[in-house]
């Protein structure tokens, strides 16, 4: 197994293709929020219940050893300490946030909290990146957490104090990852299945002794929470990481993050095709509206004609 120096790649920087190209990478990149939107009926209904921590730790460490096995690349230098960051912000603590906000509040309010994640990466991306505000992606970002409160919001949604504060620091956590991500991109060498691997690894890591203190392991696991474990950490984890982290790197960070509305949208979906759930025409409004602005997040802005 070798190990990767700590130098920054340029890798990290846009890359620049065309049109066709672009659409292509911003539909494979898609495909890991739509994936992250089967969480949560994966959860309720194939792992034990009242295990969210355990879930998190079975969801990324199995998942990144394996990857460490494959990719045989180990960080080195200051990649050690970035992995562990990386994997906190978008693994360990934003796992076991998703599931306080998701326990303590009704699941359309998690995943309104959720969908400000664009208007998050856009402060961030300020902040961090030394990204000039776009008032018009700001504006679609606001304009989708609109239409995603339309689809999942109901009219009885209560708000619990603590699962509010979960919910936003899911976004804020998550959302920071992400913007670092795009600012130290790779280091030369590594591939991004070994960046997906240190991260899940690292966040294993984190999350190992808080499953076994705060939930322990669960009584039974039967054939189905295997499975279910197995979606979240090979292809929820694994797959969904190393889609999204190429992306990321490839693409402008705002309008990616923009992808995420995808999540409780799909999450939606399966509600309808799985328990039976109706959509109504003002939960269908919200769907086009919440489409709407994540395409025209991925328009790049038009350049002032000369005079």
């Amino acid at each position: 197994m070798t190990t990767i120096q700590g130098a920054q790649s340029t890798g990290c920087r846009p890359t620049g293709f065309s049109t066709r190209q672009r659409t292509g990478w911003i539909v494979l990149t898609a495909l890991a929020p739509v994936v992250w939107g089967t969480t949560y009926i994966v959860t309720t209904r194939a792992l034990p219940s009242d295990h969210p921590v355990f879930a998190a730790f079975m969801r990324t460490l199995p998942a990144g050893v394996l990857a460490l096995l494959v990719a045989r690349q180990l960080p080195r230098g200051g990649w050690w300490w970035r992995s562990l960051v990386l994997g906190a912000l978008n693994m360990a603590c934003f796992f076991p946030l998703l599931f306080v906000a998701a326990q303590r509040l009704p699941g359309g309010v998690a995943a309104t909290l959720g969908a400000a994640q664009p208007i998050v990466v856009a402060i961030l991306a300020v902040v961090v990146l030394g990204e000039r505000p776009s008032a018009r992606r700001l504006g679609w970002a606001a304009i989708g957490v609109v239409g995603v409160a339309l689809v999942v919001l109901g009219p009885q949604a209560e708000l619990d104090a603590l699962g509010v504060a979960a919910g936003l620091g899911g976004s804020v956590s998550m959302g920071l990852g992400v913007v670092l991500t795009k600012r130290w991109g790779r280091p030369d060498g590594a591939g991004v299945l070994s960046l997906a691997g240190w991260q899940l690894t690292g966040a294993g890591l984190l999350l190992a002794v808080p499953a076994l203190l705060v939930d322990g392991i669960p009584q039974a696991i039967d054939t189905v929470a295997v499975a279910g474990y197995g979606w979240l950490g090979l292809v929820g984890g694994l797959a969904a990481y190393v889609v999204w982290f190429e992306g990321v790197r490839r693409l402008p960070v705002t309008p990616t993050a923009l992808l995420g509305l995808l999540s409780p949208l799909t999450a939606a979906l399966l509600g309808i095709a799985v328990a039976g759930e109706v959509l109504t025409a003002l939960q269908l409004l919200g769907f086009a509206t919440a489409l709407t602005a994540m395409t025209a997040g991925q328009l790049p802005a038009s350049s002032p004609r000369s005079s």
